[in-house]
């Protein structure tokens, strides 16, 4: 089968199985690595292919006492790192992912250098959890020095650093922020390393939180970034502001998050209100 059959499978996903478009997309790449990672066939360009059309979704979004109901809900470890994720606005894995050299307590701030397209930016330290954060700090730090005892204290470096700088796996400014509990055997290096949280362990216990607080939205990790950029917008930041602070490359990104602000209709006063507030005066009146 070539690319004609791709094309027609593609198709029956989008037309006959009503897939979403991601599930179409995932198809295509999982069929584009088969052919050219494992068969070793060079495809040429695949047309005629019925696409699923992704519909525009407005983001799930807290109020500020939504979120704070949330947030209450968390203990631990668990509520520094959504305190992260709200306040200064990191995705999931920018925020497991940080370092302790990405920290700037100096200036108020977070490099995030593993964001979205590889693409880094400054992000927000809200200052309300700067203390907690030191504190934890603290205690990771007394973790490291104890895997150093051991003759562990690796930990995972990203593209050639391990060659330029070879000590650096064990330095104190090179461990992760949130370490995972135990250390692990790394695949690619065969080492023993202690890496970061897992994402699910937090998925997972803002789920709970969600649902403790009571709260009947279905919202995630992502929903406390959304929030961020919405209550930004609320509190009267300027768009490019916001852009920046969430690292998007088109601010036609960001402009998803002034539904809050236009709120076409919502003005309108409802027939039903009106009605019983006429019923009441017509009440009084007699």
């Amino acid at each position: 089968m070539g690319e004609r059959e791709i094309s027609e499978f593609l198709s029956h996903l989008a037309v006959e199985k009503n897939v979403s478009a991601s599930t179409q997309n995932q198809a295509l790449s999982a069929l584009l690595f088969l052919y050219q990672q494992v068969l070793e066939r060079k495809l040429k360009f695949i047309d005629n292919v019925q696409r699923v059309t992704r519909p525009a979704k407005l983001p799930v979004v807290f109020t500020p006492a939504e979120a704070r109901a949330v947030l209450a809900q968390l203990k631990g470890d668990y509520r520094l790192m959504a305190d992260l994720l709200y306040g200064s606005g990191l995705r999931l894995m920018e925020c497991l992912r940080l370092r302790v050299k990405d920290i700037d307590f100096g200036y108020n701030r977070i490099t995030v250098r593993d964001g979205k397209g590889m693409r880094e930016r400054v992000a927000l330290l809200p200052r309300q959890i700067q203390q907690p954060l030191r504190a934890h700090l603290e205690r990771v730090k007394e973790l490291h020095r104890q895997d150093l005892r051991l003759g562990c204290g690796k930990v995972y470096l990203p593209f050639a650093l391990k060659r330029k700088y070879p000590s650096a796996e064990r330095e104190w400014i090179w461990q992760y922020v949130f370490p995972a509990a135990k250390p692990s055997l790394d695949p690619r290096s065969g080492q023993i390393v202690r890496h970061h949280v897992s994402e699910k362990n937090l998925q997972n216990a803002v789920k709970l939180a969600v649902r403790a607080a009571g709260i009947k939205k279905a919202a995630s990790c992502h929903t406390f970034r959304h929030s961020f950029a919405t209550h930004l917008l609320e509190d009267g930041y300027d768009i490019r502001t916001v852009q920046e602070l969430l690292g998007h490359k088109n601010v036609a990104t960001t402009m998803i998050y002034t539904h809050v602000l236009n709120r076409p209709g919502l003005h309108v006063r409802s027939p039903l209100d009106r009605a019983i507030s006429r019923y009441k005066l017509d009440r009084e009146s007699c």
